[in-house]
């Protein structure tokens, strides 16, 4: 499969007098119906990422590129003709959709931003999409506050496909609800995915999740990319302290004692970025290079990318 999308050296910074860098020389790829997860602290840049992927936040340095064409210029942010091909589905359902249009206006306003249609075409549309998500035509005329979570993230994810996008951003998708209603979402998303054969950019802090959706996780820590590779090999393997400590503080009801502390400290400030491994604070491993400059990603293996000095041995 051909890359749908590359992202080299990205890099976001705000403030003029004290620049804060939110994502640091951030590179990735993702291909054709492929789902890349990515994965890490809050404030460590995966949100700022995909703003800079939909044109949303402008990237300070770096290109961004969706089948083989750059959009990281000013004037494709600006051209809404290759913005059909992207869609995002946020995190919190209650906030994303506004709470003053009924369905078939949330859902529908897609279409009407393109195109003029006849009322009645238009709730057929969105009729049709509705039941796509499991939604009933019934549905068309509420407003967002007489729906469940479940049911609100639905119409969040009808909205996001109407115009049959080939990159869908699912920015923490089921965080805000139950964990049944996480389970009946998930499902959802790969039905679409695989009817659609689209690619997703599947950003969550829930490593389970990640587990059972992804092919690739990307783990980033304060806005660098630490670890890269396929999501059964980085679970099962990782190379990275970091990651090692994320997947440690899962709990695990199998263990006899499943609490487990994971990393200990807090990140450095994004004010104070140091110029050296930003981990190394919080790492055992730590040694003085690792105190003096910054760790590139490279090959652990032939298909697994670490960004450490003293990386986690393989199992053998």
């Amino acid at each position: 499969m051909s890359d749908l999308l590359n992202v080299t050296n990205l890099s976001k910074r705000y403030g003029k007098n004290r620049e804060i860098f939110a994502v640091d020389n951030v590179s990735f790829s993702i291909r054709e119906q492929e789902v890349v997860a990515m994965v890490g602290e809050s404030g460590c840049g995966k949100t700022t990422v995909a703003l800079s992927v939909l044109g949303l936040a402008g990237p300070t340095d770096g290109r961004i590129e969706f089948d083989g064409i750059e959009i990281s210029s000013h004037q494709f942010r600006r051209s809404r003709a290759w913005r059909r091909h992207l869609s995002i589905v946020f995190q919190n359902p209650y906030s994303s959709l506004n709470p003053r249009m009924r369905v078939v206006d949330l859902v529908g306003e897609p279409w009407r931003m393109l195109q003029s249609l006849p009322r009645a075409e238009l709730r057929a549309r969105v009729a049709q999409q509705l039941r796509e998500v499991g939604l009933a035509d019934a549905h068309l005329d509420r407003y967002p506050h007489q729906f469940s979570g479940g049911q609100r993230q639905r119409i969040a994810i009808a909205r996001a496909l109407v115009l049959r996008p080939r990159l869908l951003i699912l920015d923490e998708p089921t965080a805000a609800l139950d964990v049944s209603v996480q389970a009946q979402i998930l499902n959802l998303l790969r039905d679409i995915q695989a009817e659609h054969r689209l690619s997703y950019l599947f950003i969550s802090h829930n490593l389970a999740t990640v587990e059972s959706i992804a092919d690739r996780v990307l783990v980033m820590y304060l806005g660098r990319i630490v670890e890269e590779g396929p999501v059964g090999e980085v679970f099962r393997q990782p190379r990275h302290p970091y990651t090692r400590a994320l997947l440690d503080s899962v709990p695990n009801i199998d263990d006899e004692f499943p609490m487990k502390t994971g990393v200990e400290g807090e990140p450095p400030s994004l004010l104070t970025r140091p110029a050296s491994c930003a981990f190394n604070r919080r790492c055992a491993r730590a040694t003085q290079v690792c105190r003096e400059t910054v760790p590139k990603l490279v090959e652990a293996d032939d298909v697994h990318r670490v960004a450490c000095f003293h990386p986690l041995e393989e199992a053998h």
